[in-house]
């Protein structure tokens, strides 16, 4: 385990393996970076993988005020702790991150597996306030079911592989004000982001973070979009053979570029 300091004062832990370019890995909203097993036996002969768990879970630490400039900061002390200018991938809120951090940070490309990003319609998305209620009455697992319905787009979560046993229903506060963050967020017109992006998406992924994606691949100046078919959010531990190919294959496009 190594760590790095990030701008507030607050240690961030992280693993690393592998070797190859660097490619950092930003989990999403009820993860650590566990969540990443499934993924990371096929980057690993590729790619020296940087995983970390982002602050308020894992071995990371916190801060007693919460704000997603903070996990912007805590993500671009990862960047300048790695030897090179290193591939950032961030899936549901770590995209959010990622994609906040990458107009300050020193780095090749950007991947992006359906970010935690309300576009149109869905601005009006009140889902921490709900799961607020929820644990407010001594309701965890209830909270979760919803982020795990309303935000990630799975209708039975109780039917997960991991249900309920390995769902970190400890980090239910830490969702909550993640997904304040998000109902927060504005994206801008002009995204402030000028490196190659790869926008993933599942054919079953919810409605709001698909319509993010082509969204988002409408503002930024140098991006693609690749389509998983028979897949939703959560294809990095579904399939992450097919991830993985997905970001070889634009690691090595986007090197080539002249």
């Amino acid at each position: 385990m190594q760590t790095v300091t990030s701008a507030d004062g607050t240690t961030i832990a992280y693993e690393r393996e592998g070797s190859g370019p660097p490619l950092i890995l930003l989990h999403g909203g009820s993860g650590t970076r566990q969540t990443w097993d499934a993924l990371r036996p096929h980057l690993a002969d590729d790619f020296t993988l940087v995983v970390p768990d982002r602050r308020g879970r894992g071995d990371s630490g916190d801060a007693d005020e919460y704000h997603l400039d903070r996990e912007a900061a805590d993500a671009r002390a990862l960047v300048d702790a790695v030897d090179g200018d290193p591939t950032v991938f961030g899936h549901s809120f770590g995209g959010l991150v990622a994609l906040a951090a990458a107009s300050e940070a020193d780095i090749d490309r950007l991947v992006l597996y359906e970010p935690a990003i309300l576009v149109g319609e869905h601005r009006d998305d009140d889902l921490a306030d709900r799961m607020r209620e929820r644990l407010d009455a001594g309701d965890p697992e209830n909270a979760m079911k919803l982020f795990y319905r309303n935000g990630a787009g799975i209708p039975d979560p109780e039917r997960l592989p991991f249900w309920p046993d390995g769902v970190n229903f400890d980090l239910v506060d830490t969702v909550i004000r993640e997904n304040y963050a998000v109902e927060g967020y504005d994206l801008s017109e002009d995204v402030d982001v000028d490196v190659p992006t790869l926008l993933l998406t599942g054919e079953h992924g919810p409605d709001h973070l698909r319509d993010a994606v082509f969204e988002l691949d409408e503002r930024l100046p140098e991006s693609r979009i690749a389509a998983l078919d028979g897949v939703g959010h959560a294809a990095t531990d579904s399939a992450p053979d097919r991830v993985a190919a997905e970001i070889r294959a634009f690691v090595r496009a986007t090197e080539s570029r002249g």
